[in-house]
């Protein structure tokens, strides 16, 4: 990972959250839950590439555009890990939940900055 990446909080963020929505769809994949872990998997890494696609922006409106996108992945996301909650047979991964929050709360923060800069 580039030096400058490594130091974004938002970026290890959504690293750490990346690997453990492999962990958990790669759990629901081994019980039969393809389809809804495919779905997870899907969006909530690409949630972590937009963000990392923004850490390379030529302009702040690109830059927060972007933290956008990955802010409608989070909330795609959410929902997938929500059926999950709700979902007999699916369990309901605590930790991931708490993890998705707190991605969601610093990305709430940078599109907050970006309506005062605007």
């Amino acid at each position: 990972m580039h030096i400058g990446h490594s130091k974004s909080p938002i970026v290890q963020l959504s690293v750490e959250f990346s690997l453990m929505v492999i962990k958990y769809a790669e759990q629901l994949e081994a019980n039969n839950k393809r389809i809804i872990g495919d779905q997870l998997l899907i969006n909530g890494t690409t949630l972590g590439a937009h963000i990392m696609e923004a850490q390379s922006a030529e302009t702040s409106d690109e830059y927060f555009e972007k933290m956008r996108v990955a802010d409608r992945k989070a909330h795609d996301t959410w929902y997938w890990l929500y059926l999950c909650e709700e979902s007999a047979g699916y369990g309901h991964n605590k930790e991931l939940s708490k993890k998705l929050d707190e991605v969601m709360k610093v990305l709430h923060t940078i599109i907050l900055s970006a309506n005062k800069l605007q």
